[in-house]
């Protein structure tokens, strides 16, 4: 319950006014602000760009291709990845063109090193394509410039409901836990790791009570980064490696075909009984917890909102 009310006023107070440091407090904004700078150091950044992952995918199927927009930072563009294939953008249209059967367009507009606020021109950019759905990973450049919680969830409740007003559907993979990343040194990886899951369950939130769904990366990617380092670290340790972006991607995939009406789900398991329904902040802050956890919004009794707020569907495909 603790955990559920942190991430509701986190939520509420880049919503409607603020202090904006959420959980964390002053003393802990300071530490993270400080010890950042260092850490961008040591992980530093390459000048290269894997190349550039657009096109159909899928383009011998029958029908009208699916228009994908994908968004948002590093790991949404593939950032370590030498060939357009390995990279998510890719993973997302080669996949989707076989879960749905026909072809996928993939326009990417995600830029390594992109926070929250840079969302509002790669839309400016995206729409151009008419996206009929758009994938979102945003969330780790907000914790380690420092960007107060309340403004990086503004800045994403606005792409969501400017994508959404646009007719297109919006999957957003939520901050991934940084207590993983080695180049964070104590205590500040203690720091990240508190400040990117509450980020997480607040952009949880807003993304449901923007229309969107939220995938969970936090406990997914904190989990399974923590246990292979060496197997789902790139070489810099702080971007995934191949095999850590096909995780992300695995596990929003099966939401973005979902949210398309192409995804049988019949055909997978799911961690959570048929029906199980929460108030948002209660399955923002089980999202966090189990990681590839879908949350999306849902009426009960007809009703989308409840005494604790607005009705929240969990999945786990």
């Amino acid at each position: 319950m603790g955990k559920a009310r942190a991430a509701r006023r986190l939520a509420t107070a880049a919503l409607f006014g603020g202090g904006g440091l959420g959980v964390l407090g002053g003393g802990a904004y300071g530490l993270l602000k400080t010890e950042a700078t260092f850490a961008r150091r040591a992980i530093g950044m390459s000048e290269a760009r894997p190349p550039s992952p657009n096109g159909v995918y899928g383009r011998s199927l029958p029908g009208e291709p699916i228009s994908l927009l994908v968004l948002g930072d590093s790991a949404a563009v593939g950032y370590g990845m030498t060939k357009a294939s390995d990279t998510p953008p890719a993973m997302f249209g080669s996949g989707l063109s076989q879960i749905a059967q026909q072809p996928v367009l993939v326009t990417t507009c995600a830029v390594v090193g992109a926070r929250s606020s840079d969302l509002s021109g790669q839309i400016d950019i995206g729409l151009a394509a008419e996206p009929d759905v758009a994938a979102i990973v945003i969330g780790t450049n907000d914790v380690t410039h420092t960007v107060r919680p309340s403004d990086s969830v503004r800045e994403l409740d606005a792409a969501v409901r400017r994508l959404i007003d646009a007719g297109c559907e919006v999957v957003v993979g939520t901050c991934p836990d940084l207590g993983t990343v080695r180049p964070l040194r104590q205590p500040l990886r203690l720091v990240a790791r508190q400040w990117s899951r509450r980020l997480a369950a607040a952009q949880t939130i807003t993304t449901v009570e923007a229309g969107g769904r939220s995938v969970s990366l936090a406990g997914l990617l904190g989990r399974d980064f923590g246990q292979a380092p060496e197997e789902l670290f790139g070489d810099d340790r702080f971007h995934p490696s191949l095999a850590g972006y096909a995780s992300m991607v695995a596990a929003m995939l099966p939401s973005v075909a979902a949210v398309l009406g192409v995804w049988d789900d019949e055909e997978g398991t799911d961690t959570y009984p048929d029906g199980t329904v929460l108030p948002v902040s209660f399955a923002a802050a089980e999202a966090v917890e189990v990681g590839g956890t879908e949350v999306a919004q849902v009426a009960v009794a007809g009703q989308d909102r409840g005494p604790r707020g607005r009705w929240a569907a969990l999945r786990r495909r």
